[in-house]
């Protein structure tokens, strides 16, 4: 059997970069207040990696209208990309717009 590729999983969660408490929606993976998330997934949702490093979000891009976040594993390296929420501050996102625009 295959394994599924998406396991909603609604938890709430303090940030272990910024220290806010966040209530996850069940699609909630990463702090709406510093975008910063954490290396728990293989696949979304199923907490199976092991590595736990944190996730620094590094870019953003605009796709189909909406801004998806670039984050990279400040452990061990592993990169994966999210689309924003309409909860996620918007002006970091827009710091990571510009961010990419200077480099």
């Amino acid at each position: 059997m295959a394994e599924r590729r998406f396991t909603r999983k609604k938890e709430e969660f303090v940030c272990k970069n910024c220290g806010a408490r966040v209530k996850g929606s069940g699609y909630t993976d990463h702090c709406p207040v510093c975008l910063w998330s954490r290396h728990v997934d293989i696949n979304p949702g199923d907490r199976k990696a092991t590595c736990h490093g944190m996730m620094k979000p590094v870019g953003v891009e605009m796709e189909q209208g909406e801004y998806v976040i670039t984050y990279k594993c400040v452990k061990c390296g592993h990169k994966k990309r999210n689309t924003a929420s309409s909860e996620d501050s918007f002006d970091l996102i827009l710091e990571l717009v510009e961010k990419g625009k200077r480099e």
